[in-house]
């Protein structure tokens, strides 16, 4: 079964993730991304190998942080700790610092008991899947083992939080001042980098949800739990909420009345922004096939296409590179900066989010207002063959009558889940109660022709 999921490899800390599997995972990582024409030239010109490691606060990351460690200097590759920073920190490291690679000891959004380990190449990106399996074939075969001098040494990043937000401070247009925002850090990463930021920033800061004890990282707070920064916000009298999840590679918000604004919305004031400063390449916003139809309708008013790729940020950030776009990201709040960030960035994408409240003179909810978002009904069908759903006729020929019925006010998805065995269908369309009547006459199609 193969360990690399769509973020890394994730699971249950000391369960299927062991101190055992991070360090022969790290030692494969030397053998594979210590290979290739750059690697190469360095250790011919007597370079030692270098790797950013970092984590986020949970209890579980001491000591894979350690087993990671010592699997890349037992490789020769000398490791520098930067500690407990946010994923897009390590990201920016590793080509601040001209690193061979990353690892990132993080679960992102999930509870404390699980872990995951997350790897960047050279200049911080994300592995491609052949690289992941490369890497995954090598965890069973030979490893370097040099001694004496070869062998690597780990050493404290002691500068790692500092040169990050001189970068954000840097990325910003504009200041923050006059604008009061409570940030939500889930007990995360970003606890103390965060407030940090946008206090340097200009913007009035108050706090919640950063004080991690190991234990509560995204327990009740934070991007996946919006209640809590909602109803700060409203007794507060702030301007808006910024929520980051356990990693902070993720950014939500709220507005002053407590709504929600997603990643969609976000991605839509940022890129009318982009575009009125020239700073949208081809006028072009790169999201998933789960972005909401407003943003598509919105977009088009604006004269901005948007640009489709399956649902996964890597897949994003994949067309991105591949077209040169400068905006791209998920409705759960992964939004990517290219200029800036080679991953989803939420401490920066919330920073640019305020610095548009700010340049606009308008608050957060005027700004979302430049799109509409459409009812979306999402059902997960169960125990279901998820291997047919693209082939199987009946299916696709209610699928058809849907959107023929739904004319251009409406859309139609189908997804397999790539974990379990079932089937997502999601429907969206101006009017809310005909969302739900086509999407459960879809899941009761989808159930009868696709039962196991």
């Amino acid at each position: 079964m193969p360990i690399f999921g769509t973020d890394g490899v994730r699971g249950l800390a000391n369960g299927i993730l062991t101190a055992d599997l991070a360090l022969t995972l790290a030692q494969a990582t030397a053998v594979v991304l210590g290979q290739g024409r750059t690697a190469e030239a360095r250790k011919a010109e007597g370079k030692r190998l270098t790797a950013v490691v970092a984590r986020d606060p949970r209890v579980s990351g001491h000591f894979l942080t350690a087993a990671v460690a010592a699997g890349l200097a037992s490789s020769g590759v000398d490791v520098l700790e930067a500690g407990v920073i946010p994923t897009p920190a390590l990201a920016f490291l590793v080509a601040d610092r001209d690193a061979d690679f990353g690892v990132m000891i993080s679960a992102s959004h999930n509870a404390a008991p699980d872990n995951g380990i997350k790897i960047f190449a050279r200049g911080g990106v994300k592995l491609p899947d052949e690289v992941e399996l490369r890497i995954e074939q090598a965890m069973s075969g030979e490893m370097l083992r040099p001694t004496g001098a070869g062998v690597g040494r780990i050493d404290r990043f002691a500068d790692a939080e500092d040169r990050y937000v001189v970068h954000l401070l840097g990325s910003l247009p504009n200041r923050l001042d006059g604008i009061h925002v409570v940030l939500d850090c889930a007990h995360g990463a970003a606890s103390g980098v965060s407030p940090e930021t946008f206090r340097d920033a200009g913007a009035e800061v108050t706090v919640i949800g950063a004080d991690p004890d190991g234990l509560n990282i995204n327990d009740g707070v934070g991007s996946t739990h919006l209640d809590n920064l909602a109803e700060a916000v409203v007794r507060l009298g702030a301007d808006i909420g910024i929520a980051h999840d356990g990693d902070a590679d993720r950014c939500l918000a709220v507005d002053a009345q407590g709504a929600h604004i997603d990643g969609d919305q976000i991605m839509a004031i940022l890129a009318v922004a982009m575009k009125q400063r020239g700073h949208l390449t081809d006028d072009t916003l790169v999201a998933t096939v789960m972005s909401n139809l407003g943003l598509h309708v919105a977009m088009r008013e604006h004269g901005i296409t948007v640009r489709q790729t399956a649902v996964g940020d890597r897949y994003v950030l994949e067309d991105m590179n591949r077209g040169g776009y400068a905006l791209g990201g998920e409705q759960s709040g992964h939004v990517i900066m290219s200029e800036f960030a080679t991953t989803g960035d939420g401490l920066l994408t919330g920073l640019h989010l305020v610095a548009e409240m700010a340049r606009q003179k308008k608050s957060i909810a005027e700004l979302a207002a430049v799109m509409t978002v459409y009812p979306q009904v999402l059902i997960n069908v169960r125990d279901v063959d998820k291997d047919r759903v693209i082939d199987d006729e009946g299916v696709q020929q209610a699928v058809r009558a849907v959107e023929a019925e739904l004319g251009d006010s409406g859309r139609v998805l189908l997804r397999k889940s790539g974990t379990e065995p079932l089937v997502r269908v999601m429907v969206e369309a101006a009017d809310a109660e005909s969302v739900r009547t086509y999407a459960e006459r879809l899941a009761d199609v989808v159930r009868e022709r696709l039962a196991l």
